[in-house]
Order: C-alpha cells, then sequence, then structure tokens
C-alpha cells in the first residue's frame, strides 16, 4: 500500500536572508500567496497588507492615492519595502513608495515583523515587506485577465512565462483606469473639492534567467510602471501627479564550493512623483529617489548552520524642484549571521555596522532561539535592535511657513523582545506573539521644525490563527497594541489600538465562495489626540466559477455594507463597489 506523501513546509527568504522552512524560523512572518491576491480585486497592496495580522494602513483617498502601512503599531519610516530584494520607496519623505506597486504582477509576499536592522539596515524598526513579482519556470505559461468595476474600474492584465533547463523567462503587462471617488471631504478643510479624483497606470514586469553551468547562474529583472493620480486642492481645483516607478537588477549566483553559494547584484530603484497643481500661483513640482545598492552575499554551509556574510554598497540620490542643501548619501554596510535547526531547537544571529556618510556607524544586531516541545507545539524568543536615518525632508527642506529641515538631526533606535507560542496540527495553526518595542530619539515636529524629542513605546499581542477543513478554509486574527509616546502618554496618530480580521473560503465543485471581515477600532488623527477617526467594519464577499482547466470567472463585492470611514481626517475611504473579472489561467 503506497504511503501518503508528506506536504512540504513553505519556505521565505526574508527572515534571514536565507531559504529556511516557516516552522524553523525565529521570527514572525506572514506570507501572502498569489490566490489571496486574486481574491484583492479592487484594494490597494496597503489595504491587502492591512489584511494580515500584526499590520495597519492610512491613505488619503482610494486607488493610486499616498499610502501608509503600520506594521505593529510603527511609524510609517519604520518598514523597508523590497521588490525581489531591492529597496524601493522615497527618501525625501522616508517612506516606502506603495502606491504604484501593480498588484497583477506580484506573485507572493513575505512580510517580517519586527525588527531586521541587523538584516538591512536603516528603517527596519517595525519589519520588512517584500514583494516577489512573477518569475519563470520550465515550461509555457500564459495568463491574461480583465476586469470592470465601480467608478469605471477597468483592469487588463496579461503575460507569459516560461523556459528550458538553461533559460526561464517572464513578460507581462498591466493596464488599470478609474475614475474613483472624491478624494477628499468638507473636514479637510480649504482643500475639499467634491469631484472624482481618478487614477491611471501602465505597467510593465520583466525577467530571464540563465543557467551558465549546474552551479552558477545570471538573471536580470524590470519592473516599470507610470501613472497619474488626480487629488484635490480647493474648490474646482485639482492636482495631478505623475508618478513613476522602476526597479531594476542583475546578477550572478552559484558555488564557490560545495558548501559555499555566493551571490553579487546591482539594483537600482526610481520613485519619482511630479506634481502639476491647479493653484495659479504654484509651478510643477518634482519629487524624484535614486537608489543604486550593489551587494555581495555569501551563504556557506556549516556544522551549526548556514553562515550569512556579506557586504553593501548603497547610494541615494534626489533630484527635486524644491533645493536642498544634500542630495545625495552614502552607505557602506556589512552584515554577518548564523542560523540553524537541529532536532526540536532553532537558532539566528545577526550583526551589521552601517557607515552612513551623514551619520557616521550605527551598529545593530538580532538574537533568536526556538523550541518544539512537542511536534504540535513550539515557543521562540528574540531580541533585536535598529535604527532610522533622518530624511532628506527632515533634514534638509528648505524654511517654509509651515516647515523646514534641521540637519542636527540624529537616527532613531529601537529596542525589541518578541515571545511567541504556536500549535500547529492537522491543517490548522493557532499562534500567539507578544512583543514590546522601545524607540528612543523619535523624530517629532515642535512648532515648524522636527526634532529628537520623544521616546515611544509599542507593546502589543498578536493572535492568528488559520485552519483547513476539506474544502473550508478559516481565518481570523486579533491585535491588541498599545502605541504611545512614553512623555505624553498619548497615542501614536493613525493607529488603532485594537484590529480583528475574520476570513473564510468554501470550495464546492468549480465554485469558490469566500469573503473576508476587517473592524479596526478608533483611533487619532493627531499626535495631541484632539482629532478622532471613528471605528469602522468593512465586509468583501467573492464568488469564483472555473469553466474549464483555463478558464474562470470571479464576482467581487468590496464595502458590502457601503461602510463611510476615513483613515486621515477628512479624506475619503472607498464605498460598496462591484467588480466582474475573467480570468485566464490554464492549469
Amino acid at each position: 500500500m503506497a504511503q501518503a506523501v508528506p506536504r512540504l513546509k513553505e519556505t521565505v527568504v526574508s527572515a534571514n536572508r536565507t531559504p529556511t522552512r516557516t516552522d524553523e524560523l525565529v521570527s514572525d512572518v506572514v506570507v501572502i500567496n498569489r490566490a489571496d491576491i486574486d481574491r484583492a480585486v479592487g484594494r490597494t497592496l496597503p489595504e491587502l497588507l492591512a489584511r494580515a495580522p500584526g499590520l495597519q494602513f492610512s491613505s488619503n483617498g482610494s486607488l493610486g492615492k499616498v499610502s501608509n502601512v503600520y506594521v505593529r503599531g510603527a511609524e510609517p519610516r519604520h518598514t523597508i519595502l523590497l521588490v525581489d530584494g531591492v529597496r524601493y520607496g522615497s527618501a525625501t519623505a522616508g517612506t516606502p513608495a506603495w502606491d504604484t506597486i501593480p498588484l497583477d504582477m506580484i506573485e507572493r509576499i513575505e512580510i517580517l515583523k519586527g525588527p531586521a536592522s541587523a538584516l538591512y539596515g536603516s528603517e527596519a524598526v517595525g519589519g520588512v515587506v517584500q514583494v516577489f513579482l512573477r518569475k519563470g519556470a520550465r515550461g509555457i505559461s500564459p495568463y491574461a485577465s480583465t476586469t470592470l468595476g465601480s467608478k469605471d474600474y477597468r483592469q487588463f492584465a496579461a503575460g507569459v512565462s516560461g523556459g528550458s533547463e538553461a533559460v526561464t523567462y517572464s513578460l507581462g503587462v498591466q493596464k488599470t483606469r478609474e475614475s474613483g471617488i472624491s478624494a477628499t471631504n468638507p473636514r479637510v478643510g480649504s482643500g475639499f473639492n467634491p469631484d472624482t479624483d481618478g487614477f491611471n497606470q501602465n505597467a510593465l514586469n520583466a525577467s530571464v534567467s540563465y543557467q551558465l553551468q549546474p552551479n552558477w547562474k545570471i538573471d536580470a529583472s524590470l519592473l516599470y510602471a507610470d501613472s497619474v493620480s488626480h487629488t484635490d486642492d480647493g474648490p474646482n481645483r485639482d492636482t495631478r501627479y505623475a508618478g513613476l516607478t522602476t526597479v531594476a537588477q542583475a546578477g550572478v549566483e552559484g558555488r564557490l564550493a560545495q558548501a559555499w553559494k555566493s551571490q553579487l547584484r546591482y539594483s537600482q530603484s526610481v520613485d519619482s512623483s511630479r506634481a502639476i497643481v491647479a493653484s495659479p500661483a504654484l509651478l510643477p513640482s518634482l519629487f524624484k529617489t535614486t537608489q543604486n545598492q550593489l551587494t555581495w552575499q555569501n551563504d556557506i554551509d556549516t556544522p551549526i548552520g548556514v553562515a550569512l556574510v556579506g557586504v553593501e554598497r548603497l547610494t541615494q540620490k534626489i533630484d527635486s524642484t524644491t533645493r536642498y542643501r544634500v542630495n545625495q548619501r552614502d552607505i557602506t554596510s556589512y552584515f554577518a549571521g548564523l542560523n540553524g535547526s537541529h532536532m526540536r531547537h532553532s537558532w539566528q544571529v545577526n550583526l551589521r555596522r552601517d557607515s552612513n556618510s551623514q551619520f557616521g556607524r550605527s551598529s545593530t544586531g538580532f538574537a533568536g532561539y526556538g523550541f518544539a516541545l512537542t511536534p504540535a507545539w513550539r515557543v521562540n524568543a528574540s531580541y533585536g535592535t535598529s535604527f532610522v536615518a533622518p530624511s532628506f525632508n527632515q533634514l534638509y527642506f528648505p524654511a517654509s511657513a509651515n516647515f523646514r529641515g534641521n540637519p542636527l538631526l540624529q537616527p532613531e533606535h529601537g529596542r525589541n523582545t518578541d515571545f511567541g507560542v504556536t500549535w500547529s496540527d492537522a491543517g490548522q495553526t493557532l499562534k500567539l506573539v507578544r512583543y514590546d518595542n522601545r524607540i528612543s530619539n523619535i523624530i517629532v515636529t515642535s512648532g515648524t521644525t522636527p526634532m529628537n524629542l520623544s521616546q515611544a513605546r509599542i507593546d502589543g499581542l498578536t493572535l492568528s490563527y488559520d485552519g483547513v477543513f476539506g474544502p473550508l478554509t478559516l481565518r481570523a486574527s486579533i491585535d491588541t497594541l498599545n502605541p504611545r509616546n512614553e512623555q505624553t502618554g498619548r497615542r501614536l496618530p493613525r493607529r488603532s489600538a485594537e484590529q480583528l480580521r475574520l476570513g473564510a473560503d468554501y470550495e464546492t465543485g468549480p465554485w469558490t465562495l469566500g469573503g473576508s471581515v476587517l473592524r479596526a477600532g478608533g483611533s487619532f488623527n493627531d499626535v495631541g489626540n484632539l482629532q478622532p477617526l471613528a471605528a469602522y467594519t468593512t465586509a468583501d464577499l467573492y464568488a469564483d466559477y472555473r469553466l474549464n482547466r483555463e478558464w474562470s470567472l470571479q464576482a467581487k463585492v468590496n464595502n458590502l455594507t457601503n461602510k463611510a470611514y476615513e483613515t486621515i481626517l477628512g479624506y475619503n475611504q472607498p464605498g460598496r463597489a462591484a467588480y466582474v473579472t475573467v480570468r485566464y489561467q490554464p492549469k
């Protein structure tokens, strides 16, 4: 009698920069797969991320508007966004650029929660979100989809991936249009304009990989997206933001010895936003960040685990119609680590040294340990430090009536402890994580000038559950956290003290039916906690019908109850919206 083949454990790379099974991790990692992305029709990347345990979002409107993601209640500038390992975002604002990443070109997303500066450097106080784009594999796999929806929503995506034993490739295009909703309401003040604020985007993703010999390969990839997003600029006036996103990389990797894997990679990312302002007294403004990075990473198998040794050189350069005293900085980094497992034990240790041309040197570290109490029960604990270098705006923005930079600012520093308990058995997983993140030298704006004035503490609990019962899949999580300024006792703005998520999917014949509920507690729009934002609950439903092995139809309704809510004071979020998708994906 044939024995059942055991199900392979999922593997991630973001937690320690080397492929590691999820049941051997000492860090808290969440994976969003392609099926989850398909169910997110009509949602933005930040909205999708906010459906994951431990994450929240805020947005200046709907699709294509400026958004922020809060990992475990940390500041928006405390999270790194990586696209296939390439750092992407704005060095002027100091935050990731979430708004222009096209969802349909993403294959999967890994979310590393907790301090990761010892792996990735500045900004990784709350965590790291790594987006993996579609890549090629052996054979040929075409795909295409068309979606029509509310507010004149139209999206077309198509592509092909494939290859042979020596060469793999992928090519995809995406076109998205939406007339949208009014980005603002009267609570925003003088900037209100009750029109529709649309979004248009064209995007392309391509990759190629060539196996030079059994142990060596070269590869290259490109993501390109140009977009135009409208937002309000006062009565009967709009501002158009022309955005440009490029993420390109090329590298070579292979084995220098049986136990020594090495890779050398060069990458460049560009985040550009050009505002064409309706106000006649203002000229168009440009903010462009270019990040060039060269990385040499070595993974060496040892009797006590995989040793990680590497060096990085990152240059951040800005180009703007706003004149900055300094428009470039260079960071040279050295990192090392060790991760491994044996029987019931898992461990990870990392150290990193960053030398910044503006601030000198910063050292960070991480240490974690996991132990399997039984085949089903596992505990883990970790401690890590982190830092955040001030942004170019915080340092050098020219004096104006509302804001001026402060070149004397110093980096923020974080110290985080984690403790987790996981039960996993028979297709079910229950996980409880307790964290405590203390951040010193927090930069706050006093009057018009940013200063290192505050200490913040964010402690909380995340309880999550996933279960598979034949055709039924259930998901649930609840976050309780206390993100606060330690000196004033006030809650950090735009973060709920609790958030609840529920989800279910059911397969029957050619049908897959599902839905999700997100409940976010009340928050405050400002640091003084004088402008409350109301709690809200949204529900999404979808139905997917597989016509045959190649074609499927999907119907989706977002915000079923047409809940009106804000994540930033004066800025609207979408009401009820319906979408129909025709998808071609040979199985």
